[in-house]
């Protein structure tokens, strides 16, 4: 009775011991909802070690918005601003490497993406309590102190500073993209195979989803409510970044004004196109992008966009028109009727014609 008893106590601490290594090896999916970089971050992760990766990625996102922030006067970005004309700041290598591949974006957007566009957006302040609708003065003013060029790196230091007193870094339309890259890198290293990040409107999907298809991601409608979609696309392992003036804007002087500013005249962006989306691998590529193409219109965005390889774009025009790149026609659909797809990619030579005639 005794030999029965003690082998019926070592199956049970056998059956125990495989159902707690089983519940503790097993995958979990879980999700997190944090305010972060001036935004509603949500994070989606599935894998054995799904906890531990959010939480890392808590922390990084923490610790990249107290180095890169505009409103935290401790941040290195702030520091930078404040020795603006006089010196410099060294750096950590996330907010230099930030800043040099912003650089890169400037130029790769002609001026339409500048970093230095801080004075330009103060003085109007569109989006906020206080918009106004500066004078002309006001703007050329603010503008001479806009210019990416005026950026000075010292690589080997980690050094960056300011050319002119009162120029100001503002890196919010670049460093949401870094730091989606870097929540995915960490999904990464933890082995997570499906995730969903999502910095208020970057989005990174990366592996499947669980059921193994692909990601399906929702082109919002620009002029519709939220969560209202023009389109889908599916994807995998791929970042979509979108920008639009449609969610911050104030209305001056009977007009809608958004919150795009051309960094070339100091005024809200009045090109044709009301929403564009970059489809990249890396986040901050599609963060880099996605403004300048905006302001840059369909025609000129095209033709920058030619020239990168693994970038596709859905630009969509005030006529409810949608422009989508070559690579991905056979993984995005228009499902709101109201829109029109209009081929993948501008003839610009027919285009340079009809200007050539006008």
């Amino acid at each position: 009775m005794n030999i029965l008893l003690l082998a019926l106590v070592l199956i049970l601490i056998i059956m125990l011991t495989v159902i707690f290594s089983f519940s503790k090896n097993k995958n979990q999916e879980l999700s997190i909802g944090i305010y972060v970089l001036g935004t509603l971050v949500q994070l989606k992760a599935y894998g054995k070690k799904s906890n531990i990766a959010l939480q890392q990625a808590e922390e990084k996102l923490k610790e990249i918005d107290d180095k890169m922030s505009v409103f935290k006067d401790d941040s290195e970005i702030s520091n930078i601003n404040r020795n603006a004309g006089q010196g410099g700041q060294t750096v950590s290598s996330d907010t230099y490497f930030v800043i040099k591949e912003a650089i890169k974006y400037c130029k790769l957007c002609k001026g339409t993406f500048d970093i230095t566009i801080r004075p330009i957006v103060a003085i109007w302040g569109i989006g906020k309590d206080k918009a106004r609708i500066p004078n002309k003065s006001e703007i050329e003013q603010a503008l001479k102190l806009v210019n990416y060029n005026d950026i000075v790196l010292e690589d080997d230091i980690r050094w960056i500073g300011l050319k002119h007193k009162q120029q100001q870094l503002d890196v919010g339309g670049i460093a949401k993209g870094y730091a989606a890259d870097e929540v995915k890198n960490i999904f990464v290293k933890n082995n997570i195979k499906s995730a969903m990040i999502n910095l208020g409107g970057n989005i990174f999907v990366l592996g499947k989803k669980k059921d193994g298809s692909n990601w399906k991601v929702g082109i919002q409608n620009p002029l519709g409510a939220r969560e209202e979609f023009i389109g889908t696309i599916e994807l995998s392992n791929k970042s979509v970044v979108t920008s639009g003036g449609y969610e911050r804007y104030s209305v001056l002087g009977g007009k809608k004004l958004q919150h795009i500013i051309d960094p070339r005249n100091g005024y809200p962006s009045e090109s044709d196109v009301i929403s564009v989306t970059i489809i990249s691998d890396l986040s901050i590529e599609g963060d880099g992008l996605s403004t300048g193409m905006y302001i840059l219109g369909v025609k000129e965005g095209m033709k920058v966009l030619k020239e990168l390889k693994g970038v596709e774009a859905i630009f969509i025009t005030s006529n409810k028109e949608v422009y989508i790149t070559d690579g991905i026609r056979d993984k995005f659909k228009v499902c709101n009727e109201e829109f029109k797809l209009n081929g993948s990619e501008i003839n610009y030579e027919e285009e340079d014609k009809k200007d050539t005639n006008i």
